[in-house]
């Protein structure tokens, strides 16, 4: 049985203060509450977030005393992170439940955990904040990804570690952070997006893109999947036809290789691959037809114009995106999965 909002609530109440650290990070504990000037995380001090259950209220119920405004801890997910469907606020709600509690301030340091585990991508991905309002946000809007729905598998680190090689010393840069998941939810690695804040770029790195954990088979993945599903090989790449296609879920491998290794869940039927038009993306996309047939999946190959869709975005713009998209995808699916031109 699917959880029901309250239950998914009672669960994030009973980590209240992890959950107004990590959402409402403008505000600071006092007694028992934890203080904000509202639930998008302004600084202030007019609303006040419940922390423990009172014979008023039960932990995690919030009122605003300048606006009378009230709810609960998935109000604030949904506030905080600009969402608008609760499947993206419950969605983000469970991929904060499946990591470690945030860290509270201690003069403890934290137990080691090896270097690029899934324990050192699940403690990364815990620290990072929201994406709604950072760095990553103007990153992807720069790129003509604007409609952030759906992507609770992205946060942002303002100083995530970047070492260059072994003997080369560590130098800190903010960064995009997404979460690497099994079919379960589970987070099994991380991928980090290195930026420049003053070009609104990646940074000026060797390789400002590295993924660490258990990546073979496992994807950053936006929406569940179900009968249909759209599989690329990066993020923005995926990102980009979520643009046409929001209500479709999709999932980024992060590598030629890794698309090719993709796995099918029980539920698909439909598979739509969005190649890369380059050597690697042609025998991922060979790869993957191969096997989608082999499992009776009927695969469906969506090109892009110019390099990846990405660059299709940037360089053709939203509308010639969607056109060239449309006529690549099944009659069946427009009308399900794509937004259609105002």
């Amino acid at each position: 049985m699917a959880e029901s909002p309250y239950d998914l609530a009672r669960r994030l109440a009973d980590q209240a203060e992890a959950v107004c650290r990590h959402y409402l990070s403008s505000g600071r504990r006092e007694g028992r509450y934890w203080l904000v000037g509202d639930a998008r995380n302004t600084p202030g001090r007019s609303l006040y977030v419940r922390l423990k259950d009172t014979p008023k209220a039960p932990a995690g119920k919030w009122t605003d005393a300048a606006t009378g405004e009230h709810g609960d801890l998935l109000d604030v997910i949904r506030e905080s992170c600009g969402l608008f469907e609760f499947k993206d606020v419950a969605d983000e709600a469970r991929a904060f439940l499946c990591t470690p509690p945030e860290p509270r301030p201690t003069a403890t340091r934290q137990t080691p955990v090896p270097h690029g585990s899934p324990d050192a991508a699940r403690r990364l991905f815990g620290m990072s904040k929201p994406i709604a309002g950072t760095l990553a946000a103007l990153y992807l809007h720069k790129r003509g990804i604007t409609d952030l729905r759906g992507t609770g598998n992205l946060r942002f680190h303002l100083r995530c570690y970047y070492r260059p090689d072994e003997h080369s010393p560590t130098e800190t840069w903010p960064a995009m952070i997404a979460a690497v998941t099994d079919f379960g939810g589970k987070i099994t690695g991380a991928h980090r997006t290195w930026l420049d804040p003053r070009r609104l770029d990646k940074a000026p790195l060797d390789t400002p893109r590295r993924a660490m954990g258990d990546l073979l088979g496992n994807a950053v993945r936006f929406g569940a999947g179900g009968e249909v599903m759209a599989a690329g090989e990066g993020i923005e790449t995926v990102l980009s036809a979520r643009q046409v296609l929001p209500c479709m879920p999709m999932l980024a491998a992060l590598s030629a290789a890794h698309l090719a290794a993709v796995l099918f869940p029980d539920t698909l039927r439909r598979l739509y691959i969005l190649r890369d038009d380059d050597p690697a993306g042609t025998s991922a996309r060979d790869s993957l037809v191969a096997r989608a047939s082999a499992a009776g999946i009927e695969a469906i190959v969506i090109s892009p114009q110019c390099g990846d869709f990405n660059e299709d975005l940037r360089t053709l713009g939203l509308d010639a995106l969607r056109s060239q998209i449309r006529i690549q995808v099944s009659s069946q699916d427009v009308s399900r999965f794509m937004a259609l031109a105002p």
